[in-house]
């Protein structure tokens, strides 16, 4: 069975970036941990709420992939976030799929993953601020696919998605 860590900013995470996600891995037989960076019940933009572990208990564990959900608190949860930035890196450098959707991306951008390569994110002058200071070769397509490295730029392009993520799984 396939492992997959959903990261959610504990606030104002995108519902649909979570959900479609979750609901296609799942069908695909994956098992989904989702974490924010604080333990409970976090809350999307839209009112949906779920229930997250800590994401300091999955900083150890290897998983097949990692997903980074957007939504507009993930900029402030999420991007420089210490132990979310090393799960990055060390799923990214032990060859696992490492993914982000909307502004999401960004936090791959600041743990080094998208230098050099093909990414895109939802567009906002910070987003299009942290891909130009990364070295992101910025795309503006719903879903672009760099090897491992998954990015998707907003809710429309969830489901396109996370049938990038299974397939690259």
């Amino acid at each position: 069975m396939k492992r997959v860590l959903m990261v959610a900013a504990p606030d104002k995470f995108r519902d649909e970036e979570l959900a479609i996600p979750r609901q296609v891995l799942e069908a695909k037989g994956a098992e989904v941990t989702l974490v924010s960076t604080r333990a409970g019940v976090i809350n999307g933009m839209l009112g949906a709420t779920a229930q997250a572990g800590d994401i300091a208990e999955s900083a150890g564990a290897i998983f097949d992939a990692v997903i980074v959900v957007g939504g507009a608190g993930a900029p402030e949860a999420l991007w420089d976030n210490n132990i979310l930035r090393q799960i990055l890196k060390t799923h990214h450098a032990a060859g696992k799929v490492v993914a982000a959707v909307c502004l999401a991306g960004a936090a791959l951008a600041r743990a080094g993953i998208l230098s050099g390569i093909e990414a895109t994110v939802f567009k906002t002058e910070t987003s299009m601020k942290v891909y130009r200071e990364c070295g992101v070769i910025f795309r503006e397509k719903p879903v672009v696919t760099s090897g491992k490295v998954i990015t998707a730029n907003g809710p429309a392009a969830a489901r396109e998605f996370a049938l990038a993520v299974a397939a690259a799984m």
